[in-house]
């Protein structure tokens, strides 16, 4: 830290010093606040934890009382899915608005108070994927911990987290779009269908892929014996490897653009 020089006589005065990333996680923090507190993340939240909790106990009643034993691996397999793919409406509506519902007062943040538009779009982006993709995990692990418990237990550790990683390279691929396309479009309305239509088209064109190349549908459909231990991680690996390369080139994109679009 340097010191300034003063008189003889006088006790040296510091500098302070200047930490060039705080606006940017100024923006983290208040993002993060900002979402845990719309009305869209505690639907979320809730609509999750209530759907979880009653499938759940609704499969232990059958196992103890009709003596229907149920697998742990079905019903972690069935409610990953269903998380994902309920999940998906509402992570599009909290993320296509980020930045776009933030134009009236985006030019006083990024022009007035020292926050470049970089570490304003970085802020954003990292505060979603850190909300939702922890969120997720705290859901997911729940009901990891629970069915183990309750049910009869045909869970492998390490098929478990083969799932959950590559359902969480998912997620961030959807919640990277959202933040991206709120960067480039004026209008959350017009962001929330530009990405379904982004959405649908993309994973109805990975279904057309040969049955060798993983895709969302196929992960999916496998998740019950992945969740066993019964796969091959070489192709799932891979699936996470390209949902987090097309992440950072979308990210890359919306960077590149919102760093040069009018605000």
């Amino acid at each position: 830290m340097a010191v300034v020089p003063t008189v003889e006589g006088l006790a040296p005065i510091k500098a302070a010093s200047i930490n060039r990333w705080l606006p940017y996680w100024a923006v983290f923090q208040a993002d993060m606040h900002q979402t845990m507190r719309s009305w869209v993340y505690r639907i979320w939240v809730l609509v999750s934890f209530v759907a979880a909790g009653g499938y759940l106990l609704y499969r232990f009643g059958l196992s103890h009382e009709a003596g229907i034993v149920q697998p742990a691996s079905k019903l972690i397999a069935d409610m990953l899915r269903w998380t994902l793919l309920g999940s998906v409406s509402l992570i599009v509506v909290l993320c296509a608005g980020s930045i776009s519902s933030e134009r009236g007062t985006m030019a006083d943040s990024v022009l007035s108070r020292g926050i470049s538009r970089h570490q304003y779009f970085l802020g954003k982006w990292h505060s979603r994927l850190a909300t939702v993709l922890l969120t997720f995990w705290l859901l997911g692990g729940s009901l990891l911990i629970g069915s183990v418990f309750l049910l009869h237990e045909d869970v492998s550790f390490t098929g478990s987290l083969l799932a959950m990683l590559a359902v969480t390279a998912l997620l961030g691929a959807v919640i990277t779009c959202g933040v991206t396309v709120s960067a480039m479009c004026n209008s959350t309305l017009l962001g929330i269908a530009l990405l379904w239509v982004i959405l649908y088209g993309g994973g109805f064109a990975l279904t057309l892929l040969p049955s060798s190349y993983p895709s969302p549908a196929r992960l999916l459909s496998s998740l019950q014996h992945i969740l066993r231990g019964e796969y091959d991680a070489r192709p799932w690996f891979q699936l996470m490897g390209w949902s987090a390369a097309f992440s950072m080139l979308v990210a890359l994109v919306g960077l590149t653009h919102f760093s040069r679009r009018d605000i």
